[in-house]
């Protein structure tokens, strides 16, 4: 998951922990391109607005180096406080396959 928040770091990583799941947090995009080069992952729950590299732009570069090393795309699902009409389309178009705005349960 890459999400800059530390309080919805800890929400999220106990809720899916209660469903038995494992979660590697990171704090921007950045980070979330550098733990994708170094192992696979079944999903990523992707923050848009961080520091450093946005989730929109840092999937749009996953998805460049998957189809340059002609890997199966991760699915990705965005996480955003921002639920605005036009947003999740924003998400789709960038590459993200699914989006779930905060909060959720």
């Amino acid at each position: 998951m890459a999400e800059d928040n530390l309080v919805n770091q800890e929400v999220a990583r106990g809720m899916l922990a209660s469903l038995g799941l494992d979660c590697e947090l990171v704090a921007n995009g950045v980070e979330a391109l550098l733990a994708l080069e170094s192992r696979d992952f079944d999903v990523v729950l992707m923050d848009v607005q961080m520091p450093e590299m946005d989730g929109m732009t840092a999937t749009r570069r996953i998805r460049e180096r998957e189809l340059h090393l002609d890997k199966t795309p991760v699915p990705i699902i965005a996480l955003t406080a921002n639920a605005l009409a036009g947003d999740r389309e924003a998400c789709l178009e960038s590459g993200m396959n699914d989006f779930i705005a905060k909060p959720f349960s």
